[in-house]
């Protein structure tokens, strides 16, 4: 199985739990910190397939990485501030998310577009 195939998988399952996540953001209710965790999970393992995927290929799909990374940075402030007790901000779950889509969608393209 193509490497790029088994990646849009692993943010395909990140993406359905980032959902709900960002349903319970917008309702302002509590996050489980499993299903966090779980959506972490995903995401990391397919950016860093991305990684090892972009370094050894050309072309590759640089630009769907450098998106993933933003998003990686917005990801990172939300479970920072979920640990600490911190309310988060809606705009910034929103962003996370709507970065990722872009960068999912930039993967789209270049695995089917060849």
């Amino acid at each position: 199985m193509n490497t790029l195939y088994i990646i849009i998988g692993l943010f395909s399952l990140g993406a359905i739990v980032g959902i709900y996540l960002l349903s319970l953001v917008l309702q302002n209710k509590e996050t489980p910190k499993a299903a966090a965790f779980v959506h972490g999970l995903f995401v990391v393992a397919a950016v860093i397939m991305l990684i090892v995927y972009v370094t050894k290929h050309t072309p590759s799909p640089v630009e769907s990485l450098v998106l993933f990374i933003l998003a990686a940075v917005g990801g990172l402030v939300l479970i920072f501030r979920d640990l600490t007790g911190k309310k988060l901000p809606k705009w910034l779950a929103v962003g996370h998310g709507l970065i990722a889509v872009a960068g999912f969608a930039f993967l789209l393209m270049f695995t089917f577009a060849q």
